[in-house]
């Protein structure tokens, strides 16, 4: 197997990534791959994907509008390409492998520096939408119980409940979440202790609506939003419960996401392999692609 982490200082364009991918495969097939099928290709997208033709609408983080990333990876590989919301992807790989594998109704939420996205598992499948643009939860509306909660006045989930703001309260400017999570749970500033638990009342009304609207049997929380279920898990479920219908809630079971930085990648891998298992037939190599060619 082959891994490769690329680390960059600047933003990459949609070609630029397209280029990257067609680079690293190439690469591969002369090393660690040499001999082996490639069969696609997964790529999970902190942004708004459209189902049908994998046309990222936006992704803010990366400042990408309409950028048809499907065709360009596709046209420079050869390669069959799934493109998917990494939130999505996440409850994928969470269903399957991780915190909820076995469990067939699941809400799934997962808090980075780009903000809070989610995806959905009900009767075992997930839930797209009609276009691809279910489970972004973070662009609700909550319903802040007390006003001495409330930070961002008319602003949505993510601008209340954010990674950026738990970086301000530990007086960091940057961390990756191992370190963000270890000083918070060390930290004995009763400021920080303070913006934790605003932050987890805020996210359990929240929780709460998806409760009521989905009754799932559980609720998995990645990424920072996992730091504040550690050691707090029955607080947060008792908030939780205590605003939602009762019969709705008592089945739902929070728990933190276990697959880490690996979630992305098997959920992108189960979406490249998706074509291949629906079809095997399909797959069959017609003709070599520019990177076969290349060779």
């Amino acid at each position: 197997a082959a891994r490769l982490r690329i680390e960059r200082t600047e933003l990459v364009t949609p070609g630029e990534t397209a280029a990257l991918v067609a680079d690293t495969v190439a690469a591969w097939q002369e090393t660690a791959l040499a001999g082996r099928r490639i069969v696609g290709i997964g790529i999970a997208v902190p942004g708004l994907v459209r189902a049908r033709d994998g046309l990222v609408r936006t992704a803010p983080h990366l400042e990408w509008h309409d950028a048809p990333i499907r065709e360009l990876v596709a046209d420079a590989t050869g390669l069959p390409t799934a493109v998917d919301n990494d939130a999505t992807l996440g409850a994928v790989a969470e269903h399957l492998y991780g915190a909820a594998r076995g469990l067939d109704h699941v809400v799934y939420l997962n808090g980075g520096a780009s903000g809070i996205g989610g995806g959905l598992i009900v009767h075992g499948m997930p839930v797209r939408g009609v276009s691809g643009y279910a489970g972004e939860f973070g662009q609700n509306r909550p319903g802040i119980a007390s006003t001495a909660d409330q930070q961002a006045p008319e602003g949505v989930l993510e601008d209340e409940v954010s990674r950026s703001r738990l970086l301000r309260a530990v007086g960091l400017t940057s961390a990756d979440d191992p370190t963000l999570a270890a000083v918070l749970s060390t930290s004995d500033d009763p400021s920080v202790a303070a913006e934790t638990d605003r932050q987890r009342r805020i996210l359990a009304t929240a929780l709460a609506n998806a409760v009521n609207v989905l009754n799932p049997r559980a609720i998995v929380l990645g990424g920072f939003l996992a730091m504040l279920t550690e050691g707090a898990t029955d607080q947060l479920t008792d908030l939780v419960r205590a605003q939602s219908m009762p019969a709705n809630a008592e089945d739902v079971d929070i728990r933190a996401a276990v697959l880490a930085d690996d979630r992305l990648l098997i959920g992108a891998a189960e979406a490249a392999f998706a074509g291949l298992l629906a079809d095997p037939l399909s797959r069959l190599p017609e003709r070599p692609g520019p990177l076969e060619e290349a060779r």
